[in-house]
């Protein structure tokens, strides 16, 4: 076996894309396959991918002058030039090279022995990639998604990286529109499925849960009777899916009814332990990742484990190797013993639920202090799931309540009108946040900071870590 990628020969492309050579050598190679110009290296086929902020076509003679030995590009800016592009590069054309960038990556896959895991849901998709790959590890040549390369231009990506000493590739998948997911089940040829878990997110492309619920479902549409499905016993819109299921289900949760199953131990600063059990076997896992997500997770990826063999020590191993990723209930002391959260990956009504419960169990008899930025792509929901944050953080009797963003008078809102004294309520920009919070902060504080993407939260973590 070897480590080293396959190159790509004109004729593969145009095989797996059903494209149009319109200059070149069919004969030639690709040393391998680019959508970034920035990146793009000597003998690369580059890509012109059109998306939201840029056209990939309008950097075609950057990606020639990095040393591109040829270009797939859509058919409509073939037939819109005057004459047809020649010289020494190669170029083909496609009616759509989003499209085609996923038939060349499930080109790559089927001619491997791989298998593949793919990993959705509304929450902890990445951290359980992390740690499916870890335990996979244990006994196998993994490829994994790298950071969240979890859509239709970086999972195939992340497919273009396998080579013959694969055994498992490890994929997120993630989705705002539905649809999605079904075309990345079919570029990734999937053995095995997991879905963490359905909750309010990305409700603006899919308009409700219910249309959240039926995206996911496309995963196990994708893995057909052959395949196996690795489902969230506790979630019971998972449960629903699993019932039209017709392959074979492997099921965990925090349930005596799970297949693999969790029982949660303790909640520390240094992360969380919980009891792993499968059939007769049972073992102590410490995590270094911290709250009853990171369990859920660990238990997705130990269902994995057990399903393609591995023993319930190696799982605890891959498991326990886990370190947590940036931005993702990340714990840190600032200066005076006060302890910060940084949770600011991103925000959905299900995630922010989670991170106050994990503030709650870990701040003991010290003050818990939430700092949230607008949740997005929550569609016509968005203002009552603000609202609805607003009185959880009220019912969880915290100190403060800091919200920033077109939304934070929402959370305001749901606060007070929950009990909440308005005086522990905090509403400004990110800098004026940090311009509080740095005057009424003590000893044994806990700060939770998150919200969206979009929001970049950590600016409020940064402000709290620079000494005055």
């Amino acid at each position: 076996m070897t480590n080293a990628l396959k190159p790509w020969a004109v004729s593969d492309v145009l095989q797996a894309t059903g494209g149009r050579l319109v200059s070149g050598n069919e004969g030639a190679q690709f040393q391998a396959i680019s959508t970034d110009s920035r990146t793009t290296k000597k003998g690369d086929l580059f890509i012109a991918i059109a998306g939201q902020k840029h056209d990939g076509h309008d950097f075609l003679q950057e990606a020639f002058y990095k040393g591109a030995l040829g270009a797939l590009v859509a058919e409509g800016y073939i037939t819109g030039k005057s004459e047809v592009p020649g010289g020494e590069g190669i170029w083909i054309s496609v009616p759509d090279t989003l499209t085609a960038l996923g038939d060349l990556a499930a080109f790559r896959r089927r001619e491997t022995n791989v298998s593949v895991v793919a990993i959705t849901g509304t929450n902890g998709k990445t951290t359980t990639k992390e740690m499916t790959a870890a335990v996979l590890g244990q006994a196998f040549e993994v490829l994994k998604t790298p950071g969240n390369f979890n859509n239709l231009i970086g999972l195939p990506l992340t497919l273009f990286g396998l080579n013959d000493s694969h055994e498992w590739a490890v994929l997120e998948l993630a989705m705002n529109r539905p649809g999605e997911i079904r075309r990345l089940s079919e570029i990734a040829d999937i053995d095995l499925g997991v879905i963490t878990n359905i909750e309010a997110g990305h409700l603006e492309g899919v308009k409700d849960i219910n249309g959240v619920m039926k995206a996911k479902g496309e995963l196990l549409e994708g893995l057909g009777q052959d395949g196996t499905a690795v489902l969230n016993v506790d979630d019971q819109r998972v449960c629903r899916l699993a019932e039209r299921f017709g392959g074979r289900v492997v099921t965990f949760g925090i349930n005596s009814s799970a297949e693999v199953s969790g029982t949660p131990v303790s909640q520390t600063r240094s992360g969380s332990s919980f009891d792993l059990s499968w059939y007769d076997k049972s073992v102590r896992v410490s995590l270094k990742i911290h709250g009853k997500g990171a369990i859920y997770n660990a238990l997705a990826a130990a269902a994995v484990g057990y399903r393609v063999g591995l023993t319930i020590e190696e799982v605890k191993k891959g498991l326990e190797s886990t370190i947590p990723l940036p931005g993702r209930m990340e714990i840190s002391t600032l200066p005076g013993g006060i302890q910060l959260i940084n949770d600011t990956y991103n925000a959905n009504p299900g995630s922010v639920a989670v991170a106050v419960e994990t503030l709650c169990s870990l701040k003991g008899s010290g003050r818990g202090i939430i700092v949230l930025g607008d949740m997005m792509e929550l569609g016509q929901h968005a203002k009552n799931a603000h609202k609805q944050i607003g009185i959880l953080a009220a019912r969880a009797g915290v100190a403060g309540l800091y919200a920033t963003g077109e939304f934070a008078e929402a959370v305001a809102e749901g606060a007070t009108g929950a009990g909440m004294d308005h005086r522990k309520i905090f509403i400004g920009t990110q800098e004026q946040i940090v311009e509080d919070l740095k005057g009424c902060l003590g000893p044994g504080d806990w700060v939770l900071v998150k919200g969206s993407r979009l929001m970049a939260m950590e600016k409020v973590v940064e402000g709290l870590r620079i000494d005055d």
